[in-house]
């Protein structure tokens, strides 16, 4: 049996990614796979972008990895760009959209928030036709042989997972930014990897708790721009969008 993690949506937060990786590797796993959004938000979307392309597999394109090159006169956005530079944009740039594999039987497909597109947002309390619409095969996934049994992706920032007519729905949460609770999750898999014949199967979401106080710290010392680090503060603090109110 092989066990693989499945991280997503880092956004720069270095203090929150170096406790997940460090919980992994605890556990003995080898293999991890990143679902997108390495930088943006955070204030070290470098080291991350770094990190990421040393310690994971297999990574695939989020939305702020999508936009983040674009041209802008945002304070935020060209901050984050001067950090990342050229090269890491471009590498940014070349990330797939999904990416399929078989374990124990069953056709895993990963990407970072739909079918669609990096920036088609489904929650987990959208529509059921909207929700099993995420195990079509698109124009963004390629038109495969088959249709995945299990889809992992992020996006969000909430974990679950949701059984979906035989099929499972799953979304690993966040590590550097989590809107569900201020602890960072992951996932981890467990089965046949690369087999197409039904064995075993497992899957589960894990919590790590981290020092949020560091992480802001950290985002204040290395002088993240003063609107977004008010924000920032918020949903580490909280574990709540920062376009919500105040309760």
């Amino acid at each position: 049996m092989e066990r693989i993690a499945v991280i997503s949506d880092i956004h720069g937060n270095i203090p929150a990614l170096e406790a997940v990786l460090n919980d992994i590797e605890k556990r003995g796993i080898k293999e991890i796979y990143c679902l997108g959004d390495l930088a943006g938000k955070g204030p070290e979307p470098e080291k991350a972008v770094d990190m990421i392309r040393e310690k994971c597999s297999v990574t695939v394109r989020g939305n702020w990895d999508d936009f983040i090159g674009n041209p802008t006169e945002d304070e935020a956005f060209v901050w984050q760009q001067r950090r990342l530079g050229e090269e890491r944009i471009r590498y940014l740039n070349t990330l797939p959209f999904s990416y399929d594999f078989w374990m124990s039987g069953r056709l895993i497909r990963l990407f970072h928030a739909s079918a669609d597109s990096v920036f088609h947002r489904v929650r987990f309390t959208a529509p059921l036709e909207e929700r099993l619409a995420m195990f079509d095969n698109t124009e963004a996934t390629g038109k495969g042989e088959h249709t995945p049994d299990v889809v992992i992706y992020g996006d969000v920032h909430h974990a679950f997972i949701q059984g979906l007519k035989a099929k499972s729905l799953c979304n690993t949460g966040s590590v550097g930014n989590p809107l569900d609770m201020t602890q960072p999750s992951y996932m981890i898999l467990e089965g046949e990897l690369h087999k197409r014949q039904p064995s075993s199967f497992s899957m589960s979401i894990v919590r790590v708790p981290y020092d949020v106080e560091i992480a802001i710290q950290v985002a204040i010392d290395e002088g993240l721009p003063e609107e977004e680090l008010a924000a920032y503060k918020k949903e580490l603090r909280t574990g709540r969008y920062r376009g919500l109110p105040d309760e």
